[in-house]
């Protein structure tokens, strides 16, 4: 990939890089009126809006959580819930210590419960 002249430097300066690149994109008459409708609601151009709303996404793609991970930490919330609010339901109070031994022993066993979860479901 060639560099191009300048734009490091403009960088570092503060000047925004050169944009060279672009996109093109069909859009029904509707279409293109419910995007202009929603930036222009925000004080923008519709070309400074898209490009936004793309960059955005990007972002949000390469800062997303696997659905496995976001899956274990349901595992784990439930299995604390369950634990936590079964002996509160039945009158019981739970000391510092008693909450401390719970959270360990979720943290120590959500990724196998869920594997095993994903496991039950593919059979």
């Amino acid at each position: 990939m060639s560099k191009i002249p300048g734009v490091d430097d403009a960088e570092s300066i503060g000047r925004p890089a050169v944009r060279s690149r672009q996109i093109g994109v069909r859009l029904t008459d509707s279409e293109y009126q419910a995007l202009e409708k929603l930036a222009w609601k925000s004080g923008r151009t519709i070309g400074d809006w898209s490009r936004d709303q793309l960059l955005m996404a990007i972002a949000m793609t390469e800062n997303a959580p696997s659905p496995t991970l976001l899956f274990t930490e349901i595992i784990g919330l439930q299995m604390f819930l369950t634990n936590a609010l079964a002996p509160l339901l039945h009158g019981a109070r739970m000391s510092a210590e008693q909450y401390q031994d719970l959270m360990r022993h979720v943290k120590a066993t959500k990724h196998k419960a869920a594997q095993e979860v994903l496991t039950q479901k593919k059979e």
